[in-house]
């Protein structure tokens, strides 16, 4: 089953790589007999679907820490095997999804209207004169 990252990206089943261990923490008797946790590796770098491009945006980020170019997710939230395998592949794919996003447009600094700024000045003169008339004006 291939892994959907967007729409133009699709991540072949043979580029994950699983692993399963006993898991710690819930699951009744059965807990020391069934290997429900699960790890995915993914090499980023020998990966043949992601271009140079994205291979790149990935190495430079630092929200994941790769090791040995690899994304190391291990999951054992849930009871059976399944259910953490279905957790571990929705990560991966919500993690290449944010590490491949586009960087955000760079902000132009741009200079206030004329109109703007007097608008700006008559909203101030209008509240020190509102201010002024609320003074009482007692002359001794």
């Amino acid at each position: 089953m291939n892994l959907r990252i967007n729409t133009k990206l699709e991540i072949p089943a043979n580029e994950i790589q699983w692993r399963f261990s006993r898991s710690s923490g819930s699951g009744g008797q059965s807990i020391n007999k069934t290997d429900s946790r699960v790890e995915i590796v993914f090499n980023v770098f020998e990966s043949k679907t992601l271009t140079p491009y994205h291979k790149h945006r990935i190495s430079i980020q630092n929200e994941i820490k790769l090791i040995n170019g690899c994304i190391c997710i291990a999951v054992q939230d849930k009871r059976t095997q399944y259910q953490n395998r279905q957790l571990a592949l929705s990560r991966l794919a919500s993690i290449l999804g944010q590490l491949l996003k586009p960087p955000p447009k760079k902000r132009r600094e741009t200079i206030p209207t004329r109109s703007s700024q007097r608008k700006r000045v008559e909203s101030k003169k209008r509240r020190g004169e509102l201010k002024r008339n609320r003074q009482s004006k007692i002359d001794f």
